[in-house]
Formats: structure tokens, C-alpha cells, sequence
């Protein structure tokens, strides 16, 4: 029995993926939670975005539509934590959806409205009334790490408590809600050194709640300890035991087993940039673009934010342009080029950037490098003993 005689659930493919752009509103700074492996090291409570800087920022975008030619749109709010700011994202939405219409733009009805939430308050009435209004083109990701244990060893309460409060109860609690609306949604999962012992049990309980699809990933920055990556293997390898043994494969996905990852890469057939960056757009408080989030102020760790534009000049083209240019060889090291396993090893842009020698956004990053390798053989133990089994059973039907 080959895999395509089987059902097997694999991770669905974003809205209009690679056909849609995707504009990002930092509508706000703020965020309940201090999570420790947070990649916004400058979250506040005072940066929030005004209705005049929106309205303006949709304006430019619906004005030009020569520069933003996609089929699809996907408008997307993050903050922090972005239902904090739920009325002034109430607002814009209604006012994008009116303006779409009124100018027969070509992403009406064409559209997403996308959020990524920490869950605290996503049954809160104005959340709720809201959701109810858009249901039909929205996107909801509800972050939750796994088990409390998992969870709460990262995801806590900000404050200055000399004891850390963690958040899985005040997130478990709404699954049941989120899914009763999204019964086909996601959860993103990241992985830090220190939880890395529960990523085979926290998937399981992930899948215990109703959750068929988990998005999972190590985080980008270089906080991999000796060792990490062989660790990393033996709960991948637990978790191939558990999806397979009880046939989770059937009506579940995990992003980590992948049938398209681990292989070498000819640079002249596969040899685009990983990232986004440069062909998405975010806007903070201040009015300013940028090509992705992860180059705003409070993204970066040793590094100036790069703004391509605002609401009042427009977007710089020349600033864009070297976004545009990114591939994988133009910044990639040697090692990367002529690497073994290389399909499936991503980057973030806005952490190259961040962690280069030098101000330059074409020197790609390799934190990653020993844990993806560690995938790619747990990927692989995967998916030997999948087709054997299937293959197994298919002898005795």
C-alpha cells in the first residue's frame, strides 16, 4: 500500500499562498504575557497605532494599486498582542471592507483578515462580535505550546512577581470556543532549548484538545547548547512512534515530518529566498513600512530597524529593492550551498540580518543548522517505518 492509496493528513497550504500579499498593522506593543523566547525585545505599553495612521496607511495602499498587484491580500494584525486593541482593528476593517467596495477595487472579496493570538482574551464580548461580523474571511492562530508543563515553562505573566505565572489555563480554557468556530485551525508551536523534553508529549496533548494541525518550529536565534540537537532527535523520533503506532497520521499533521525536506538543492532550479520579506509589508504606530516586522525597532536585538517608506512619502523603491534581489545562494554560505539535507532548512530574514557581521541582510544565519540536520533523520526514521507499515498492511488486505 503506497502513500497515495492512504489517507494521510499533511499540513494545509496557507490562504492563496504565494498569490496573496500579506499587510501587517503593529497595531499595538503591548502583550499580557513576557514570553521568554519572544523574538520582540521591545514591547511596550505606549506604542499604539491611531486610527488617523491606519486610515492613511490603507489609503496609500488602496490608492496604488499598480504597486500592489496581487490576486489576493491578506490583512494581517499582530502586536504584542493585537485583540488588546480590538476596537481601533474593528475600525479599519470595516472601513477596508467599505473602501474595497467602494472603489471595485480587485481584492474585494478577495481578502483575509489574519491575527496570531496569545488566547487570554479571545472570548472577550468586543473579540466575540467581532469575529461573529467577519467570520467568513478570517483567519484565528491561537499560540499554545503544548502541555502546562511545556507552556508554562515559557509563556508567563508579565510583571516583576519574584514567582512566574504561567498562561496555559488562561489559554486552554477558550480552545473550545476557537475550535467550535475554526474546527480546521491551526496552533504554532515554538521550540527553545529548555522544553525541547516535552515536544512529543506537548504535540500529543495538542492533538488531545482537538488541535489537527500543529505548526511547529525551533526558534532561529543561536541558543542551541551541546547536545540540543540529539535530544531534539529522540522526541522527534518518540513522536514518529506515537503518530504512527496510533495512526494519528490519518486525521493529524505536524509540520516537522515533511515528505519534501532533506534533500540537496540544484541551484539553478531551487533557488528562492526562503523568507517573505520585501514582498509583504507591515506598518507600525509611527506610519513607517517595513518589509517584514522582523525589521522594526523592537524586533531587533544589536541591530537598526530598516524602514523602506511611511504613509506620508509612500514606499522607497530603491530601499526595497535589495528584498526583491534575495535568493538563496546570494547569502548563503558555501556549507548551505553543498549541504546534503539542505530542502526544508528555513530562515528568518530579519534574523540574518540581525545576527551578521555587518549591516547586511545577505548574510544568512546558520543557528539552526545542527537541529535541522536532527529533523531531517527523525524525518526520515518517519517515514521508513510509515511505508513499511502501510506497506505491511497492504500485503495482508
Amino acid at each position: 500500500m503506497r502513500k497515495e492509496e492512504v489517507e494521510i493528513k499533511e499540513n494545509e497550504r496557507g490562504w492563496q499562498e504565494g498569490m496573496a500579499k500579506n499587510i501587517t498593522f503593529i497595531v499595538t506593543k503591548d502583550c499580557q504575557l513576557a514570553c521568554k523566547y519572544c523574538y520582540l525585545i521591545g514591547k511596550n505599553e505606549k506604542e499604539r497605532m491611531t486610527w488617523t495612521t491606519a486610515k492613511q496607511a490603507i489609503d496609500y495602499i488602496l490608492d496604488n494599486e499598480n504597486l500592489f498587484k496581487e490576486e489576493s491580500v491578506v490583512w494581517d494584525f499582530i502586536g504584542g498582542e493585537p485583540f488588546l486593541e480590538i476596537d481601533l482593528i474593528d475600525k479599519i476593517c470595516d472601513y477596508i471592507k467599505i473602501e474595497m467596495f467602494r472603489r471595485n477595487h480587485h481584492w474585494f472579496d478577495s481578502y483575509r483578515f489574519s491575527f496570531s493570538t496569545n488566547g487570554i482574551n479571545y472570548d472577550n464580548p468586543k473579540v466575540q462580535k467581532f469575529i461573529e461580523k467577519n467570520i467568513d474571511h478570517l483567519s484565528i492562530g491561537i499560540t499554545i505550546d503544548g502541555t502546562k508543563r511545556k507552556h508554562d515553562l515559557n509563556r508567563i505573566w508579565k510583571g516583576n512577581n519574584s514567582e512566574e505565572r504561567g498562561s496555559y489555563d488562561d489559554v486552554v480554557r477558550n480552545i473550545p470556543l476557537w475550535l467550535s468556530q475554526f474546527p480546521d485551525a491551526s496552533t504554532k508551536v515554538t521550540i527553545s532549548s529548555a522544553d525541547i523534553p516535552y515536544i512529543s508529549e506537548s504535540v500529543m496533548h495538542l492533538y488531545s484538545l482537538g488541535i489537527k494541525e500543529v505548526n511547529i518550529n525551533v526558534v532561529f536565534e543561536d541558543v542551541w547548547r551541546e547536545g540540543d540537537d540529539i535530544l531534539f532527535e529522540d522526541q522527534l523520533i518518540a513522536l514518529a512512534d506515537e503518530i504512527i503506532e496510533k495512526e494519528y497520521y490519518k486525521n493529524y499533521a505536524c509540520s516537522f515530518f515533511s515528505d519534501s525536506i532533506g534533500r540537496p538543492l540544484d541551484p539553478d532550479v531551487d533557488n528562492q529566498n526562503w523568507c517573505g520579506a520585501g514582498k509583504m509589508l507591515a506598518i507600525d504606530s509611527h506610519g513607517n513600512f517595513y518589509p517584514c516586522t522582523r525589521f522594526a525597532a523592537y524586533s531587533l536585538r544589536n541591530k537598526r530597524p530598516i524602514i523602506i517608506g511611511n504613509i506620508e512619502e509612500g514606499i522607497n523603491q530603491n530601499l526595497l529593492r535589495p528584498f526583491i534581489t534575495l535568493d538563496r545562494i546570494t547569502q548563503s554560505p558555501q556549507k548551505c550551498l553543498n549541504c546534503e539535507v539542505a530542502s526544508g532548512c528555513a530562515w528568518c530574514q530579519g534574523e540574518n540580518y540581525d545576527a551578521a557581521d555587518t549591516d547586511t541582510i545577505y548574510q544568512r544565519s546558520t543557528a539552526i543548522c545542527r537541529m535541522h540536520k536532527a529533523r531531517v533523520r527523525a524525518n526520515n526514521y518517519y517515514w521508513n517505518k510509515l511505508y513499511r507499515k502501510l506497506e505491511s498492511e497492504g500485503m495482508k488486505q
